[in-house]
């Protein structure tokens, strides 16, 4: 399913959640403009590397930009290629301004860049000697939509479904449209076999989870929880 709107009003104006998709567009084409292997040394260099984060490897010279540490936060703006980008802003777009409208514009940068390390972190420490880059925002935005199910599980979200050469829309409530995203990740995590590149899995359910943590910490007192359990209900 393809989220493109909810029918979620905010009162304050997503101008952080917006400042996040415009910067994650800019460092892209900042990744494209350098060719194949400029884009390549880019994901090296700036993404996360499990071995390198717990220091049982080291990059060459050459590609040492940055400290490790610093990795975690460097790999959440980079992409690795248009569709990954497109999907990741897509669900930043639909979402990401009723979180922010929910805690406020500070606290969401905050919100944002905690769901997006406990991501990271979701993803590396199973396999710690991984030389594997990790990038893309999508360990943050899980965070987000984990928040967004604790919040707003029966808001209606238009989803457009492929068939084909056919996109069918619906409406249907958060709680659907969530609760099948982060089923479909469980399910995905632990179909993966290896450690070849692709999907990281675990970071969107570490991200997922880790909204759902925070989500309580971070929004103002008006904005009560709601038991998504309970929601399935109604």
């Amino acid at each position: 399913m393809i989220p493109i709107h909810d029918d979620n009003p905010t009162r304050i104006k997503p101008i952080l959640t917006i400042a996040f998709i415009v910067a994650c567009v800019m460092v892209f084409l900042w990744q494209v403009s350098h060719g194949p292997r400029g884009q390549q040394a880019i994901v090296y260099a700036l993404g996360v590397i499990p071995a390198v984060l717990f220091d049982s490897a080291e990059l060459p010279p050459e590609l040492t930009w940055v400290p490790p540490t610093a990795t975690i936060f460097t790999s959440m703006f980079l992409h690795g290629g248009w569709m990954h980008l497109i999907g990741n802003m897509l669900y930043l777009w639909v979402f990401g301004n009723n979180i922010e409208d929910a805690m406020g514009h500070i606290r969401f940068v905050i919100f944002y860049l905690l769901c997006g390390v406990a991501a990271v972190y979701a993803q590396a420490l199973p396999v710690p000697e991984s030389q594997i880059p990790m990038v893309g925002a999508s360990g943050a935005i899980s965070g987000v939509l984990g928040a967004y199910l604790l919040l707003h599980p029966h808001a209606r979200i238009l989803v457009a479904i492929p068939f084909g050469f056919y996109l069918h829309t619906v409406r249907l409530k958060a709680i659907w449209v969530l609760g099948l995203w982060f089923g479909m990740q469980l399910i995905s995590s632990l179909a993966a076999s290896g450690e070849g590149g692709g999907v990281a899995f675990r970071a969107h359910i570490g991200g997922f989870i880790a909204g759902m943590a925070l989500i309580p910490f971070f929004k103002y007192k008006r904005f009560r929880l709601v038991n998504p359990f309970a929601a399935l209900k109604r």
